[in-house]
């Protein structure tokens, strides 16, 4: 059975002195968690322009789940002059994420302090 999908968001100030938006994902990502998360994106303040997604505490993201932050990461490179960074992925999503290419809308750091360094 999957752990339901919960998320988090706190705010915390990069190393440029900018606000960021952290969205801090815990459980399993699946098709079942579409809502919980589109809705959790879409309840940031639009004037913060990095977002961070924190994945470690997250066990399992299927194919499903992969879509879903697809999803949101290209709708903001569509609509939204923000920045998204990604960061807690275990080795094994780290290759994942960029075979197929996330990397490509999103920043992927080893941490939150690499990840808040840049932002």
């Amino acid at each position: 059975m999957q752990a339901m999908t919960t998320v988090n968001e706190r705010r915390e100030t990069a190393a440029s002195g900018m606000p960021v938006a952290l969205l801090c994902f815990e459980g399993d990502i699946s098709s079942a968690s579409k809502d919980v998360m589109l809705g959790a994106y879409d309840g940031i303040d639009k004037s913060v322009a990095r977002v961070l997604l924190d994945f470690s505490g997250v066990g399992y993201i299927n194919s499903s789940g992969i879509a879903i932050i697809i999803q949101i990461l290209l709708e903001v490179s569509r609509t939204e002059s923000r920045t998204i960074g990604i960061f807690g992925l275990s080795p094994h999503f780290q290759k994942v994420f960029t075979m197929v290419g996330i990397h490509k809308y999103a920043t992927l750091h080893n941490d939150e302090v690499s990840a808040l360094a840049v932002a």
